[in-house]
């Protein structure tokens, strides 16, 4: 049987999410913080699914959503506020993350638990080699955090100046950056 992480406090919408994913095949574990989401998942949980309900008990989830599409590469679905859910979503639009809009309607929520009984976009060569860049480039950032000092948005804006300077994909200036300092 599938499994399913949802992170979200108790509400009618955890409910409702739990609902989906159960009638979709999916067993549940429901969780309410992103701390704990995480140590989950680090101690080898391998969901199939995760639905994460915003705002969470120790953060908004925003970052928590992020992280699990880096750890995991398992579908991620983000269900968060509708005055800010399509900021949210063109942030992550290169993460194969799904964003939703609260009051979330159930018959769109069980088309994308059920669609994505995610074997097609687990698959998903593009997803997997968006989500490998993503590594790459945060690791790049990492890098110029730690040995030029930047802080993490000057280390993106410095990638992606590199890559239109360039001429590249930020990949690959990510690629060039790591090789540059970490020899």
């Amino acid at each position: 049987m599938s499994k399913a992480i949802i992170v979200s406090l108790p509400c009618g919408t955890a409910d409702l999410i739990d609902n989906t994913a159960k009638n979709a095949g999916f067993s549940t574990v429901i969780i309410s913080g992103g701390n704990e989401t995480r140590r989950i998942i680090r101690n080898n949980f391998n969901p199939d699914l995760i639905v994460i309900n915003t705002p969470l008990s120790d953060e908004f989830g925003y970052e928590l959503a992020e992280d699990c599409i880096m750890e995991t590469s398992v579908p991620v679905i983000l269900i968060c506020s509708g005055d800010i859910a399509e900021d949210i979503a063109n942030k992550l639009s290169d993460t194969g993350i799904t964003v939703l809009a609260k009051p979330v309607n159930r018959e769109i929520l069980t088309e994308y638990i059920r669609r994505e009984n995610f074997a097609e976009i687990r698959e998903s060569d593009e997803v997997l080699s968006r989500i490998d860049d993503m590594r790459l480039i945060n690791r790049a950032k990492a890098v110029l955090m730690k040995y030029l000092k930047f802080t993490e948005p000057q280390a993106h804006r410095y990638i992606e100046k590199q890559a239109m300077n360039n001429r590249c994909t930020r990949r690959e200036s990510a690629e060039k950056i790591i090789n540059t300092y970490e020899k």
